[in-house]
């Protein structure tokens, strides 16, 4: 039987104000898009609030609504009768257990993270916090001071791995490309917890990457468009916003995909689970044990089975507790459907579908997409195959001269180009390190 804690869903509820916008209050200029709700970007430059990567707004929320999230905690007891805290209200170890949910830290600038709970109830900390043993709770005014005056931005988020992390040159440049790429790891700065790795504003680029850096970390990519992006390890969690027109090939991801936000975009993953908020025209080619999760705003979706290996994916994918089955791909769920329609989301016709090759030389033992294709999809290409050895043996068979062949292999490649430049896959081919600088290394 699943269950959660209360108070900790009363706090995740609570939260999601972070990202409330009033139309009301946008249209006499209170609130976004109004100049004045410009916070500084990732980088400290001013740009318009990004709310969910800026730890700074994060800081700015909990300190703001801090008194409402400990009343929330609060048993009903401990308020007043105009159902308010009172200054003898007390918190119990079980909401503050409840904030570790939002809240951790370290003590003396140790770099080992503790929960909220565990820094409460540490003797040094008792006498700021209000926590009487004899009752087993915390003063709630004396709690909510010693959290004001301790709380400060994350040391390890996001903002903090831009700016101190290990920036990491992945990318091949390519005609078109730009500066403004961003790409940093927090490995060297954060504790024995999972790393964090930052990809932003990539541009027209293909960034291929198979190793330690990437095993267990939690991936943010960010503002990508018209890119390539390999990441071929295994990974903790992967968040996509804000990308358009992207290819996105990522390894055994153990806990959740999450694309926000974005256009035209293909996701190639095996994962635990994959959840979509306010994409358009979006392609996902997934194995997955749990049902993709359509959550609102979403167009044009559509699902098609994993259909690309590597070397390693088999390996991978034990590393994060992933089989081929049960495998719910076509499957989805959507949740909080703003109509009935389920026109939001299709099956990839067996017609339309191509198997994907992964350009990189890598060592290991996957030669073949794990758990096969499903028939339909399967015969599709088996019809392909035939056809494309009928079209060998016609072309064997026709006795054509030395010149001819060569004339009809030339016309054969001005049409290839043709149909490379038509799809946009140009691109694709031309950003790929060459042969002779060592494709292993794009890889690894």
């Amino acid at each position: 039987q699943l269950s959660v804690d209360t108070l900790q869903f009363l706090l995740f509820l609570y939260v999601q104000q972070v990202n409330k916008v009033s139309l009301r209050r946008s249209l006499i200029g209170e609130e976004w898009p109004s100049a004045r709700t410009k916070a500084p970007g990732l980088t400290g430059k001013s740009a318009s609030a990004n709310k969910n990567w800026n730890d700074q707004d994060h800081r700015t929320f909990v300190l703001s609504h801090l008194s409402d999230m400990l009343e929330l905690l609060l048993e009903p007891e401990q308020l007043s009768a105009s159902f308010h805290p009172t200054h003898s209200s007390l918190v119990s170890c079980e909401a503050v257990c409840a904030l570790s949910f939002l809240i951790e830290g370290t003590t003396s600038k140790s770099r080992v993270v503790h929960p909220l709970h565990e820094l409460a109830l540490w003797q040094p900390c008792r006498g700021q916090n209000g926590y009487s043993k004899g009752c087993e709770a915390f003063s709630f005014p004396k709690l909510e001071s010693w959290l004001r005056a301790s709380l400060t931005t994350n040391p390890f988020g996001m903002t903090a791995c831009l700016k101190s992390g290990k920036k990491l040159a992945w990318a091949q440049q390519v005609e078109g490309t730009t500066r403004r790429a961003k790409i940093a790891c927090s490995t060297c700065v954060v504790p024995e917890v999972s790393p964090m790795v930052i990809m932003s504003q990539v541009y027209k680029q293909t960034l291929a990457k198979s190793s330690d850096t990437l095993v267990g970390a939690h991936v943010r990519i960010h503002r990508c468009n018209e890119s390539f992006i390999y990441l071929l390890s295994p990974l903790r969690s992967v968040t996509i916003e804000k990308c358009r027109s992207s290819t996105f090939v990522l390894g055994p991801v153990q806990t959740s995909v999450h694309v926000h936000s974005c256009d035209n975009v293909k996701v190639i993953v095996v994962c635990h689970r994959l959840c979509l908020s306010s994409t358009t025209g979006c392609t996902f080619y997934i194995l997955t044990p749990n049902q993709p999760l359509i959550l609102l705003g979403n167009q044009a979706v559509t699902f098609a089975p994993f259909h690309t290996h590597y070397p390693m994916l088999e390996d991978h994918m034990a590393q994060v507790g992933l089989a081929t089955l049960p495998n719910y791909w076509d499957s989805p769920m959507l949740v909080c459907k703003e109509s009935g329609d389920t026109s939001v989301f299709r099956l990839l016709p067996p017609s339309d579908f191509y198997t994907f090759v992964i350009p990189f030389e890598m060592e290991g033992d996957t030669t073949e997409t794990p758990g096969g294709l499903p028939h339909a999809y399967q015969k599709m290409l088996s019809q392909r195959e035939e056809k494309v050895q009928s079209w060998q043996r016609t072309v064997k068979e026709a006795g054509l001269t030395k010149d001819q062949r060569k004339q009809f292999q030339m016309l054969v490649e001005n049409k290839f180009y043709e149909w490379l430049v038509q799809t946009g896959n140009r691109q694709q081919l031309d950003s790929l390190v060459p042969p002779a600088v060592g494709s292993e290394q794009a890889a690894g």
